[in-house]
């Protein structure tokens, strides 16, 4: 009987891998959807205009400093969250561009 062989692959394996939520995702299913708020309702709320927070939910827009701001103060959150939320999921997706690149660089020593 022939041993099962399991990949050792990261992109596989790796669970962070397999699934990267935009900020706008979290945005949308951690926050709007348990309050049953629609984006034009946040929208108003903070001041910008319902493109911007539709366009953020669908992936087409990044979340910046200002839109931040907006955010973490109208849901009571600690300045940075949805940064740090856009910040992993471009750091992921870079990694994911580079496609095995970074394991050729030698880090220099100190």
């Amino acid at each position: 009987m022939e041993a099962l062989s399991v990949s050792k692959s990261q992109t596989i394996t790796n669970r962070d891998w397999i699934e990267n939520d935009h900020a706008g995702e979290m945005l949308a299913s951690e926050f709007m959807e348990p309050l049953g708020l629609r984006s034009i309702d946040l929208a108003a709320a903070i001041d910008v205009s319902q493109l911007r927070i539709e366009a953020l939910i669908n992936g087409d827009a990044p979340v910046d400093g200002e839109l931040d701001l907006r955010l973490t103060r109208y849901f009571r959150m600690s300045e940075g969250f949805f940064l740090r939320l856009q910040n992993q999921y471009d750091l992921l997706e870079a990694k994911r561009a580079l496609n095995g690149a970074l394991d050729r660089i030698v880090p220099r020593a100190a």
